[in-house]
């Protein structure tokens, strides 16, 4: 392979940029036009346990920042899978053999554990979550009208489901370590009740005051941390 210069390197990372925010502004478009559908997708689970209730819009430009968050939303997730692409194209050259071997694992694993984690947040924690946000806000003992900012929901929602696809990286992260050599299968077994106790502090972190919310984050990390004991090398 021709040894590449430092000028036609960086020219390349340009032109691979250059492709992928360009394709950034071509979902962005498209993502307009979603922007409507993720509000109502990611309002559903909340009206689900709320039938009659209502989303406040407090400022006059409200539906605009909406619209231009989701369509930014839209095309950042959609164009993510480009920019990894790129990236590893970009730095494969450069790689030996081995190296190779365990990159390529996590550029496929890690969307679909972020993925799979937005995904137990969404259909798992939202309903029982949102649940006793309601119930709780409606057993106020003085008078009172439960009527949040849709700005302000969609920022929680969005925030939650970015929580739990980040905390599903764990498995990748504790595997890639021990194959590199840095943590030991033997010493992470050793660790695991010191484990444990850093999740639930993680998750209680993380995720909103209330316990259901963190239980269930604490336990899906608790189990993902197990299973990825499975995949390491033992010592």
């Amino acid at each position: 392979m021709k040894k590449m210069t430092l000028g036609q390197h960086f020219s390349e990372l340009r032109r691979r940029i250059l492709w992928t925010l360009g394709l950034f502004g071509v979902f962005f478009v498209g993502g307009w036009y979603v922007a409507p559908f993720l509000q109502e997708m990611l309002s559903a689970p909340l009206m689900s346990v709320w039938p009659d209730g209502t989303l406040l819009y407090t400022g006059l430009a409200d539906g605009l920042m909406i619209q231009f968050s989701l369509a930014s939303l839209f095309a950042m997730v959609m164009v993510l899978p480009v920019a990894l692409w790129h990236l590893w194209a970009f730095v494969m050259p450069a790689l030996k053999e081995n190296e190779r071997g365990f990159i390529w694992p996590i550029l496929i694993f890690s969307p679909i554990l972020f993925i799979a984690g937005a995904a137990f947040a969404f259909f798992v924690l939202f309903p029982i979550a949102f649940k006793f946000f309601v119930d709780l806000n409606q057993a106020s003992p003085v008078p009172s009208v439960l009527m949040p900012a849709a700005k302000d929901y969609l920022v929680f929602a969005i925030g939650l489901l970015k929580i739990f696809g980040v905390a599903f990286q764990l498995p990748l992260v504790l595997v890639l370590l021990n194959r590199i050599g840095v943590l030991g299968r033997a010493r992470v077994m050793k660790m695991r009740r010191y484990a444990i106790i850093l999740i639930v502090v993680v998750a209680a972190v993380l995720t909103p005051p209330d316990i259901v919310s963190q239980i269930l984050l604490a336990l899906p990390m608790w189990a993902l941390f197990e299973v990825s004991i499975l995949f390491m090398r033992r010592d």
